[in-house]
């Protein structure tokens, strides 16, 4: 398929030029095909995998249709996840950077009703939500679809896997039948295309095949860390790690600043990049990047896109990517040119269960890593001292060096004294980034829950069948309330009067925090650790 630029596209001059700042050039081949159907207001159905651009795909044709003199709800994107919510909003805003009046709002469980309410209060024409709390929202009038021109179903088939069929046919059923309804989906089993009958008109169908997955060339490693200490982790890694030019991803721009502050605090020569900068400001960094001046980029996936360089020798994923796709693209950064590639993943409790849907869609095995000691610290910055007299010892002595040994010979120092002082001198001049007060068991996971299987924990729930709860019903409970995701809610025992179900480690903290605050059905919630049973 000939390459076609957004330049050449009938949009808006102020859409361009956000599309410019986010360093997009060429559209990808879902973004080639789809746009010019769903601006003209044709229904779409198309199967596209993640990571291909599907976002601007409907994205760009979404901003560019709202009629700014109306302060109704005009486009509604449904999504599975979250993460995948916020990540759309954060795109949607960044192509809305120059043009006014378009407003836009993430909507999804584990975030406080009351201030989303507020939120909606501002007259957002664009809201991108999980099916869950949509259906609050609707519930409680809080969000009207009678005025809705567009919406989009984003990852259908990952919405009908965690079980949301029932809630994306009566958010269809609620808005007007005269929409236009787009549907992106990596697959298309029966159920996708018996929505796609059932809701749309005349669809134009669109496929794009998946790429080839290669990491071959890339050494993956993880790291078991709490969340509270991963800076420090990242830290040690760094000091441990042989590299010349090195790569950090965070999933938000916020925490690409917070951890790019962090790091030139403790040393490193590190620079941010991602996309509130400025060109002119990201220009310069990848400039200092390649020549060297900096030796570690901390980005986003986004602002990462343009990065085209071979000698990058590591990648750390500060944050673990919220899909698949991103995992492979951020690692691609490394391992190129017929070199050996090295990436490191910081994995906290909630992220296991992420980490296991990338190694099964990479098909490679992910290595676990040991979090470096000082003392193991320490030994590095001693072997690198001694690979720098290495080299330096191939060189000629300048006279004056060589005068001065002679002096301290004749003063009655010998070789080994002069070669201590001087190991001792230089080692004095090693700084150190990590922080040698933090006990090596806090920069790990604690392990104190009961895990019900491997990385799950079980929990405890005082409501069972007198209450009319089904495993369904529990499932969208805590999916809906929390940010765990349905698929990862599993081992649901319903009892007569309370219920267990296990959820990946690290979220239960979430769950008893929010849940407990609850009420179901006017029975106050009370949500607790499952304990052992004692074995005699």
């Amino acid at each position: 398929m000939e390459t076609r630029l957004f330049n050449d596209l009938d949009i808006s001059s102020e859409i361009k030029r956000a599309i410019s700042d986010m360093q997009f050039e060429e559209m990808t081949p879902i973004q080639a095909k789809s746009i010019d159907p769903i601006m003209d207001g044709k229904d779409v159905i198309a199967q596209a995998p993640t990571g291909t651009g599907k976002t601007c795909a409907f994205g760009i044709p979404v901003v560019e249709r709202i009629d700014t003199n109306s302060d109704k709800v005009q486009a509604l994107i449904l999504c599975p996840t979250r993460e995948l919510a916020n990540q759309i909003g954060e795109e949607l805003r960044s192509l809305c950077k120059y043009k006014s009046n378009v407003r836009t709002l993430a909507v999804y469980g584990g975030q406080p009703m009351d201030r989303q309410i507020m939120a909606l209060k501002k007259r957002p024409q664009i809201i991108i939500g999980t099916p869950g709390r949509v259906m609050d929202h609707l519930r409680r009038r809080t969000l009207k679809l009678e005025d809705l021109r567009m919406l989009v179903l984003d990852e259908a088939d990952e919405m009908l896997n965690m079980g949301f069929r029932e809630d994306i046919d009566t958010i269809l059923q609620s808005a007007p039948e005269e929409k236009q309804f787009i549907l992106f989906s990596a697959t298309l089993p029966k159920a996708i295309q018996d929505i796609a009958s059932q809701y749309q008109k005349d669809a134009e169908r669109i496929s794009v095949l998946k790429k080839t997955v290669t990491v071959d060339t890339i050494k993956q490693y993880y790291l078991d860390v709490n969340e509270r200490y991963k800076i420090e982790v990242l830290s040690r890694m760094m000091e441990v790690t042989a590299f010349k030019l090195g790569v950090v991803f965070c999933n938000t721009k916020r925490c690409v600043d917070e951890v790019c502050s962090a790091l030139q605090q403790r040393g490193f020569l590190a620079e941010a990049l991602h996309g509130d900068m400025k060109q002119l400001q990201r220009d310069s960094v990848m400039a200092k990047f390649r020549k060297g001046f900096v030796n570690v980029l901390v980005a986003t996936d986004v602002a990462a896109r343009g990065i085209d360089i071979d000698d990058i020798d590591v990648v750390f994923n500060y944050d673990v990517p919220t899909d698949e796709e991103y995992y492979v693209h951020r690692i691609g950064r490394t391992g190129r040119a017929m070199r050996q590639g090295l990436s490191y993943t910081l994995c906290t409790p909630k992220d296991r269960s992420k980490l296991r849907f990338i190694q099964n869609y990479t098909k490679s095995k992910i290595e676990k890593a040991e979090i470096p000691t000082i003392e193991t610290i320490k030994e590095g910055q001693l072997l690198r001292v001694c690979d720098e007299i290495r080299e330096a010892a191939q060189s000629r002595m300048p006279k004056r060096y060589k005068e001065c040994i002679d002096h301290l010979v004749e003063e009655g120092y010998n070789e080994e004294q002069i070669m201590i002082a001087l190991f001792k001198l230089v080692m004095s001049n090693q700084t150190m980034s990590a922080n040698d007060h933090i006990k090596m068991e806090d920069l790990q996971p604690r392990r104190e829950a009961y895990q019900g299987g491997g990385d799950f924990v079980r929990l405890f729930i005082n409501l069972g069948k007198k209450d009319k709860l089904k495993d369904i019903d529990l499932i969208k409970l805590v999916s809906n309330e929390t940010s765990t995701p349905r698929k990862g809610i599993r081992k649901v025992d319903i009892m007569e009067k309370f219920s267990f179900f296990e959820v990946p480690n690290g979220c239960e903290d979430e769950i008893l925090g929010v849940l407990t605050k609850q009420k179901y059905k006017g029975r106050k919630i009370n949500v607790e650790i499952a304990q052992r049973k004692n074995r005699r």
